[in-house]
């Protein structure tokens, strides 16, 4: 992951697009079919968020939509979370996600106090 690692653009994509093919072929269950569908909205809702941070014409602007990037990194986490502990899938086949999701937060999170 050389210079791709700092692109948080392709991380965030990067990051929605292993969650999409995590499910692609994941027999479901109601319980892991409702957190799959969330999942994936709030996985792909972040990467996307962050684009309209880039295209923001104001500072309170770019706050706003990487606060909704914010969001939906958390929410991500969340489900990943309890889908570990529901024990759809094991902490081992998605560590590495949830590794990726935590240092996505740290760095919006930075990129939002280095706006104000």
């Amino acid at each position: 992951m050389s210079d791709k690692k700092f692109d948080l653009t392709e991380r965030l994509e990067d990051f929605a697009a292993s969650i999409i093919v995590l499910y692609d072929k994941k027999p479901m269950t109601y319980a892991g079919d409702y957190l799959a569908k969330q999942l994936i909205r709030s996985s792909c809702s972040s990467a996307l968020n962050y684009g309209e941070a880039l295209g923001a014409g104001t500072d309170k602007d770019k706050i706003n939509k990487l606060r909704i990037c914010l969001k939906e990194l958390r929410e991500s986490l969340r489900n990943l979370n309890i889908q570990s502990k529901a024990n759809l899938f094991s902490e081992e086949s998605i560590s590495k996600l949830k590794d990726e999701n935590d240092q996505l937060i740290r760095i919006i999170v930075t990129r939002i106090k280095n706006i104000n």
